[in-house]
């Protein structure tokens, strides 16, 4: 049977240079480990920067709750004049009307 005309069956070129390849290999290899080198070096930077700001954030978070104790301290013991005010205003009143000490306690429990 004959061939077909553009037969496979031509000698094929080593064309191969195993040496520009190796090399080109390499220039890639060297090229990913300084990439490589930069993208760790910005991780550590980043961590520094993320551990400084966490510091803060806990700073801060305690100041806050320091505040708002003082904060709830203060309101309790506002409350507690406005509530002593109160009671001596009703106190005079009741005098002033002419209830005795003897019958606001007996209203009082």
């Amino acid at each position: 049977m004959p061939r077909t005309k553009g037969s496979k069956n031509r000698p094929k070129a080593m064309t191969t240079d195993f040496a520009t390849q190796i090399a080109e290999k390499q220039e890639t290899v060297a090229s990913l480990n300084t990439e490589i080198a930069s993208i760790t070096a910005n991780i550590d930077t980043l961590k520094a920067d993320l551990k400084v700001k966490k510091t803060a954030l806990k700073k801060a978070e305690k100041e806050v709750a320091m505040l708002e104790a003082k904060k709830a301290k203060a309101d309790a013991k506002a409350a507690e004049e406005a509530k002593k005010t109160e009671a001596e205003s009703v106190l005079k009143k009741l005098l002033a009307e002419g209830m005795s000490a003897d019958e606001i306690l007996a209203k009082l429990k």
